[in-house]
């Protein structure tokens, strides 16, 4: 049974812990099949970025299909497991702070994964005002997003679920929403509540 000193998830040594002692549930292994469809569909390649990246398994699929893919995670635990894990592909993930990282060329998405949900609710504004600054009009923010419109909605986490009315004013003012749908085949600590969204930057 793994066991951590550190409660806050909203601090590097939180994920450094668990990423140390191999304790990952949220991570799924591999890629999910909506990205794969993401990514055959686009009509060209994207300047990414993937912040809280953990494994970063999509940067592998991105690089491999000639994306500009930049995987960033603030555990120095995560990095180091990311790199062993990818390989090759390794290089594209570095350590930095999602709410200070300036990206070296303008971005053209930023792919949601767990990231959103795995900090604690007092982030959000700022993850969504980090989302429209690092994001030019036209730009997207496209993912998988743990909406939980029952009562019970972020009371417990991580990951921290939100609901679906906060998560639209959140980004309403910022972005417009093109395309959503329920997720199949979510491995357990998600199921039932993973919902694909991809948003537009407004100008």
């Amino acid at each position: 049974m793994a066991e951590f000193q550190n409660r806050d998830p909203a601090a590097p040594g939180f994920w450094n812990e668990r990423f140390e002692q191999g304790y990952t549930p949220w991570d799924q292994g591999g890629v999910p099949p909506t990205l794969h469809e993401f990514v055959r569909h686009a009509t060209q390649p994207l300047a990414t970025l993937i912040p809280g990246c953990g494994n970063a398994h999509e940067a592998a699929l991105l690089a491999q299909a000639g994306w500009d893919v930049t995987a960033i995670d603030f555990s120095a635990a995560a990095v180091a497991s990311a790199r062993a894990a990818l390989g090759e592909w390794g290089s594209q993930v570095q350590q930095a702070d999602f709410f200070s990282y300036v990206p070296a060329r303008p971005l053209q998405l930023i792919y949601e994964r767990a990231f959103f949900c795995a900090l604690p609710p007092y982030r959000r504004a700022g993850i969504a005002a980090r989302w429209a600054a690092l994001l030019p009009a036209g730009a997207l923010l496209a993912g998988f997003f743990y909406i939980d419109d029952s009562a019970q909605a972020s009371l417990k986490g991580p990951p921290f679920s939100i609901g679906s009315a906060e998560l639209r004013a959140l980004l309403t003012p910022d972005f417009e929403l093109l395309e959503q749908h329920a997720v199949d085949g979510s491995i357990a600590v998600f199921e039932g509540k993973e919902i694909w969204q991809v948003w537009r930057r407004r100008a």
